[in-house]
């Protein structure tokens, strides 16, 4: 019996984005993915476009930036700078940039008006 191709592409799909949801505090690339799923990166590339609403790249920093708000809200004792290598980032600017780019205030500021009860994840 012959496996469905739309079937198969949208199994690796799914499993590329349980990776990104598993593993995204390590340091994930397009390549480590494709490696781990014995595929081309061009291949999770076109899952990706056929499949999702996002690219490879946009869901890894999305997942991240989503988990870094709620720790900012939930811990508050954790350093900024903490919660940026606990959610994968290198640096703390980078990941200060991001925040802003997503949520229109830094994470300090954001964790401050979630202590006022303004800022949601």
């Amino acid at each position: 019996m012959k496996t469905d191709p739309l079937e198969s592409r949208r199994t690796l799909y799914l499993h590329a984005r349980l990776l990104v949801h598993r593993h995204y505090r390590r340091p994930l690339t397009l390549e480590t993915v494709a490696d781990a799923l014995a595929v081309s990166s061009r291949q999770i590339t076109r899952v990706y476009a056929q499949f999702g609403q996002l690219t490879f790249h946009e869901d890894l920093l999305g997942r991240r930036l989503s988990v870094a708000a709620q720790l900012l809200v939930e811990q508050p004792s954790i350093p900024v700078r903490d919660v940026a290598r606990l959610v994968g980032f290198s640096q703390a600017p980078s990941f200060a940039t991001a925040f802003r780019r997503r949520y229109g205030r830094g994470p300090s500021e954001f964790r401050a008006e979630s202590r006022c009860g303004v800022a949601s994840p």
